[in-house]
């Protein structure tokens, strides 16, 4: 049955791959996705779907509730799946305003408009930063309390906690998934991977923060996409699914991995001060998703780091505009 989805955020690095993922796996459903087109958002992210007449972009902020009401009356959705947040550590801690009105004061919005039009189900896509750090062992479960240490994690934990609130106060059919670091196409080039392929390729430093040895785990974003796609059509309602790769890499061996890729020298790395609230390790367990809905990564790191640096190669026209855009150079 086809199904007429909100997507939030979608011109964004995670929103824009679920998108392409979407219109493939499920050719006869209509996104309608609205974003605000921050300094993140790209509409050039859909160059090669600009005439899909299931995707329908619409610029729009999701603070703003009249507009939000009014898609919510006009395109009759069965779901939401909210992507949309600001989202760079680094942002957060010089204007962390910005991020509480984004991501908390938006996302009760959204969960306002969608309790009023009766949504079938809302997806609120999270993060695994709001479990905060790790030590050297473990895992972070679904049940790991939350403790995030930077504002840009602590918005989201604010908003994962509205989401849990509208289900439990009002029965509203929600779900949150928390993700573990993604790479892959169309990420803007002040992430890890991406600054480095692209200052790499353009003459520039290679910046690492602190020792190099925070820890994170690495999804390909399209691993991702499928996650998200069977939570929205088979997560239990109310429940909480952690998507994470199992993949655990330091800093220096990304950056090593993508150095050696593209036949730098090492003495372009240069290690600088580290950065407020830094967490030194990130590691999700995701086998409640496994065991209740059947999803594992499929496109392994040593397959899908190589695919992303190519992207990036065969795609300066997409981020050599956005540039002087990135916070970190």
């Amino acid at each position: 049955m086809a199904m007429n989805i909100l997507v939030t955020g979608g011109a964004g690095f995670i929103g824009s791959n679920f998108v392409h993922y979407m219109l493939k796996a499920h050719p006869d459903y209509n996104l309608i996705d609205l974003d605000l087109l921050t300094y993140a958002g790209n509409l050039h992210n859909f160059d090669d779907i600009k005439n899909e007449s299931h995707h329908i972009f619409i610029h729009g902020d999701i603070r703003n509730a009249q507009l939000v009401d009014y898609l919510f009356k006009t395109y009759d959705f069965d779901a939401v799946v909210n992507f949309a947040a600001e989202s760079h550590v680094d942002r957060s801690i010089l204007h962390p305003e910005i991020f509480v009105q984004t991501n908390v004061e938006g996302t009760v919005n959204l969960l306002q408009t969608a309790r009023k039009y009766g949504i079938k189900k809302y997806l609120q896509v999270s993060t695994d930063e709001v479990y905060g750090s790790l030590g050297k062992e473990g895992y972070f479960n679904e049940e790991s309390p939350l403790a995030p240490n930077s504002p840009y994690s602590a918005s989201k934990a604010a908003a994962d906690l509205e989401t849990r609130a509208f289900y439990e106060t009002y029965g509203l059919n929600i779900n949150i998934t928390r993700t573990s670091n993604n790479y892959g196409p169309y990420q803007f080039p002040e992430k890890l991977i991406p600054l480095m392929v692209t200052n790499g390729m353009t003459g520039g430093n290679l910046p690492i923060y602190g020792d190099g040895e925070n820890i994170r785990d690495w999804l390909y974003v399209e691993d991702h996409g499928r996650a998200i796609d069977l939570v929205l059509h088979q997560g239990k309602p109310g429940e909480i699914y952690n998507v994470g790769g199992h993949n655990e890499k330091t800093n220096n061996q990304i950056v090593d991995l993508i150095v050696e890729n593209l036949g730098l020298s090492k003495d372009r790395i240069k290690y600088v001060k580290d950065r407020l609230g830094h967490d030194r390790r990130y590691a999700i367990d995701p086998s409640k998703i496994k065991r209740e809905l059947g999803w594992e990564p499929t496109i392994m790191f040593d397959k899908g780091i190589i695919k992303t640096i190519d992207w990036y190669k065969e795609h300066e026209d997409w981020w050599k505009p956005l540039k002087s855009k990135a916070a970190l150079k």
